[in-house]
């Protein structure tokens, strides 16, 4: 079921963003459709750190490296 919601954005915005829209054969409704849509859906930046420490949890750097180890190119 679809839900009518209100915005509110500058009047040269909102022009801007259906001239844009227009020229690429679709409307200012869609593309928030779609961004709304991926927003919705997007992970958090700590989603996605916890789900790449996970992946990484086997790595084992076998000591504390000091500051200038690290730092050595």
């Amino acid at each position: 079921m679809k839900k009518n919601i209100t915005f509110s954005a500058d009047e040269n915005i909102i022009k801007k963003a259906r001239q844009r829209a227009k020229k690429q054969n679709t409307t200012l409704n869609n593309e928030f459709r779609n961004w709304l849509k991926r927003y919705a859906m997007e992970k958090s930046n700590s989603d996605n750190y916890t789900l790449i420490m996970e992946r990484l949890d086997y790595v084992q750097a076998g000591k504390h490296f000091s500051r200038e180890e690290l730092n050595e190119r």
